[in-house]
């Protein structure tokens, strides 16, 4: 049933605009309630494809290798009739991974471009503000409890997606639920899951993460580690936690902020954890410091098996809440791109934004981090220069802020004129604007993790390179004129409308 939304503010203009605001998300007038009414909005904007009977062992990885390396801006997949399981059972691939399907998510407009919805998200995070999530006390996530000795984590689907993986993961479209032991927060991470037997699985968290900072806290005061992992929820969740907030920020409070209402949670029962009131499926159970198991190899977003197979932490899982006919979340890494790499191109690319005019970054352009560097490892921001040395400052706010800080590898600033999502034409900049010997910078001994394939694993850091692709702001008046200048629209300050690539295809073709 649709949810009654209080009466507009009828002769009070302000109240009036402002309600009419909050009654804005995407084509709809109100965000959507679980991952159910997601999918059903996504179908509506034929953004699903349904493929029934795939094998949970490889085929699901492979063919969503298939359709998201065969045309940008892929479909979803939504895996029904899996062979083994239950009808209603399904998977979903690729929730987030196109411009359509990140606006519904995130409730911006629909967009014509990837950079409409980086516009949308920077331009909402100028009024972004956090929302704590609400308790009820029973939600469809408590449809079914599976207890103690009752608790089969393999009565679900759970893929094997890569040849030479350690496991099956049932997390990695996933959330991590811990909560701080110290200052009583709430992290929800996603960090890979790997099933060791029905009631155990096991946990990896990179170095530096959240996570893992909370987890050592339990450890050193000799204490269990409380944890819930939910395997199929909201999308928005799943973007909050797979992408770098500050310390503290609960991505039920970030992504509640976005929805413009409160997430609905419910606690746990055995700790008492927030989960979310409409989860498709939440595992619960405990980290204790000693015990152990091999987790791993699993193909990563570099498209390599990156991190070794290591002990890891395991989680004895005690109860099981899942919906009646559950979804499970999948996020498949592989060589890019993969079925989540787009839509994390997206979110980077504005978080980047907002935090480096946050910092007092003035004229940029534009900003997008490309997709062949696993949505990480090569990342553009264009400027408008004004000054000396506003190069510089830009490439290195946009190499060392929170949301680029891990495992990066390449920024190139370029100029307004250069469009920072058109490779081609970055390329074109840096072999016309950049001087190898004076505009390439270093940083040494930065944050990276065992998925990096060049970690330097005696100081478990990497570098990064930060190239100054723009015309010397001292020459700028008497720079080399261009030959063709960008076939750009005039839609506002910092707004590059180019034609993509695509487009100027079609016209040599048509004019020839």
């Amino acid at each position: 049933m649709a949810k009654q939304r209080r009466p507009f503010a009828k002769g009070n203009p302000v109240l009036e605009k402002a309600n009419a605001q909050a009654a804005s998300f995407n084509a709809y007038d109100r965000p959507h309630d679980d991952l159910r009414e997601f999918i059903a909005r996504a179908e509506r904007a034929d953004e699903i494809v349904r493929i029934k009977g795939a094998d949970w062992k490889l085929e699901m990885g492979t063919l969503a290798e298939i359709v998201n390396h065969a045309r940008p801006e892929p479909p979803a997949i939504l895996f029904e009739d899996v062979p083994g399981y239950p009808k209603g059972m399904r998977l979903l691939s690729g929730a987030t991974n196109s411009s359509k399907r990140l606006a519904i998510t995130l409730g911006l407009p629909v967009p014509k471009s990837p950079l409409d919805v980086v516009r949308a998200y920077r331009d909402r995070m100028k009024s972004h503000r956090p929302i704590a999530p609400k308790t009820v006390a029973k939600g469809p996530v408590f449809e079914n409890v599976d207890r103690d000795g009752k608790v089969d984590v393999l009565k679900f689907p759970v893929p094997f997606l890569h040849e030479h993986d350690g496991g099956r993961y049932i997390g990695t479209d996933d959330l991590v639920i811990m909560r701080d032991p110290e200052d009583n927060w709430v992290n929800c991470a996603t960090y890979r899951v790997m099933v060791q037997d029905k009631n155990h699985v096991s946990l990896w968290i990179s170095p530096g993460k959240h996570g893992r900072q909370i987890r050592e806290k339990y450890f050193r005061a000799g204490k269990p580690c409380p944890v819930l992992i939910s395997c199929g929820h909201d999308p928005l969740l799943f973007l909050a936690g797979g992408n770098e907030l500050k310390f503290g920020l609960s991505e039920y409070d970030y992504a509640g902020g976005h929805r413009g209402e409160p997430y609905e949670i419910v606690l746990s029962e055995l700790h008492g954890l927030p989960m979310p009131a409409h989860a498709e499926i939440v595992l619960e159970g405990e980290l204790i410091e000693n015990v152990t198991a091999k987790e791993g190899p699993f193909g990563e977003f570099t498209g390599y098996y990156a991190s070794s197979p290591s002990e890891q932490p395991v989680v004895e899982v005690k109860r099981v809440y899942y919906r009646n006919d559950p979804i499970i979340g999948i996020a498949s890494p592989m060589r890019p791109p993969s079925d989540f790499s787009f839509s994390k191109c997206v979110m980077k690319a504005g978080m980047i934004w907002d935090e480096v005019e946050r910092a007092g970054l003035s004229g940029v352009a534009g900003v997008w981090v490309h997709e062949f560097g696993g949505a990480r490892m090569f990342n553009v921001i264009a400027i408008k220069q004004a000054y000396p040395g506003h190069a510089r400052q830009a490439g290195l706010l946009a190499a060392g802020c929170q949301s680029a800080s891990y495992l990066g590898r390449f920024v190139a600033v370029v100029d307004e004129d250069v469009d920072p999502t058109d490779l081609f034409d970055v390329m074109w900049a840096i072999c016309t604007r950049c001087d190898p010997a004076s505009d390439i910078d270093f940083v040494r001994r930065a944050w990276s993790g065992p998925l990096d394939p060049l970690l330097d694993k005696a100081s478990s850091t990497n570098s990064r390179a930060i190239i100054d692709a723009c015309r010397p702001f001292e020459r700028l008046k008497d720079f080399h004129g261009r030959t063709r200048e960008p076939r750009a629209g005039a839609d506002g300050e910092g707004k590059i409308r180019r034609h993509s690539r695509q487009d100027r295809l079609r016209v040599v073709r048509e004019d020839w």
